[in-house]
């Protein structure tokens, strides 16, 4: 009898399942939101907390041009940024491996160091996006756009919850971002810019090969494998975060939410979308382009890049 060979499974084919769990349970969510949000006392608390904190009369409206080319920027660095963290979790062959020329601290027992490319390309990818983030901090406190991303007021919290059952129960919170987000987006993006983003640098420098070695005096204060155990859900996090943000920005009034963001104003055209269809379109580019080819060439400029 002739041996019967299988087709192997693709490694996603286990994930295939948390699919219908997904809808099942978000279908469980919206339904249990509704029936709670029809209690006279909950009726209540949404008059009382609509969702929204209000902000000082000083509060800039709008977003300047440069907010518009952060969020671009830290949106694309943060693509590679995740694409590079899965591939150093991941890969187990590297298609190359870089040596830094002039050494400096990088170094491993006095030797120049040598890590695999797409290493190479996640430490450079989130050096560009720290200082992305630099320029942000300094601009958002210069200009007062801060205030719009911190909590500045106590009933910030009992809205959070208010615009959160209003999203749950697919009746959106009315939106006004414009001039004001609303107390979850709030939340959310102090949580993204003060404490995910920090979190995720300080863990991420712990781990750099060739500085590893000098935070041994800190070891029992700050453990490397502490770093690393916060370093990959911080990714999952920020993963999480993006598919979420971009759904509800296209769900609830697209071209208006595209236009903030992209357009520079709080019509309702197509100028916006054409910004951000642009925006995707060189971040698929720029996907196809960080092939290993490609990254070594870059990498040599640098260093030596080889087997």
């Amino acid at each position: 009898m002739a041996a019967t060979t299988s087709t192997p499974r693709s490694r996603w084919f286990k994930l295939v399942w948390i699919v219908p769990v997904v809808l099942v349970g978000a279908a469980l969510i919206v339904f249990a939101a509704q029936s709670v949000r029809a209690l006279p006392a909950v009726q209540s608390f949404l008059t009382d907390y609509p969702g929204q904190s209000k902000l000082p009369s000083w509060a800039p409206v709008g977003f300047p041009a440069w907010l518009e080319w952060q969020h671009f920027l830290s949106s694309f660095f943060l693509l590679f940024i995740i694409r590079t963290g899965w591939q150093v979790r991941t890969t187990k062959r590297a298609a190359a491996y870089w040596t830094r020329k002039n050494t400096g601290l990088l170094k491993t027992k006095g030797q120049p160091l040598r890590i695999p490319l797409h290493l190479w390309f996640h430490l450079t990818v989130d050096s560009l996006w720290v200082l992305n983030g630099i320029a942000f901090y300094v601009l958002i406190f210069t200009s007062g756009q801060w205030v719009r991303i911190v909590p500045t007021r106590w009933d910030v919290i009992p809205n959070a919850i208010s615009a959160t059952l209003q999203y749950a129960s697919l009746r959106w919170p009315t939106e006004d971002g414009w001039s004001n987000y609303n107390a979850l987006q709030l939340l959310s993006y102090f949580l993204v810019v003060f404490v995910a983003a920090p979190l995720a640098i300080v863990t991420g420098l712990r781990m750099v090969p060739g500085l590893a070695a000098r935070f041994r005096p800190i070891e029992k204060l700050y453990p490397l494998k502490t770093a690393r155990a916060m370093h990959f859900p911080i990714m999952i996090f920020f993963a999480a975060f993006i598919v979420v943000h971009v759904t509800l920005v296209l769900a609830t009034g697209a071209l208006r939410n595209l236009n903030h963001m992209y357009g520079g104003s709080d019509e309702v055209n197509w100028v916006g979308f054409a910004f951000f269809a642009g925006s995707l379109v060189l971040m698929v580019v720029g996907w196809f382009a960080a092939r290993p080819v490609v990254l070594a060439q870059l990498a040599a400029l640098g260093g030596r890049v080889g087997r």
